[in-house]
């Protein structure tokens, strides 16, 4: 499974539970991909997840801001298999 396609796996779960900006999920569900730290990292430096720091958990939600960008990115890459 290529890094991409995680990726979007990843943005499409969090779009499906509508969890953008202030609504987010522990980032402890996503547990099943293998590159989830590098996944996390590259998509905060383009800042389409915002992460969020909570004293018993990490957290992650999909910036509005990039909302377009994010939705054609997942498009692509899950009709591309």
């Amino acid at each position: 499974m290529s890094i991409d396609l995680e990726k979007a796996q990843i943005m499409r779960k969090l779009t499906r539970k509508n969890n953008w900006g202030g609504c987010y999920d522990r980032l402890e569900h996503f547990k099943r991909f293998p590159n989830l730290n590098q996944i996390i990292k590259e998509l905060i430096g383009l800042n389409w997840i915002i992460f969020h720091k909570k004293p018993n958990y990490k957290a992650i939600s999909l910036n509005t801001k990039f909302k377009k960008e994010i939705i054609e990115f997942i498009e692509l890459q899950i009709h591309r298999d």
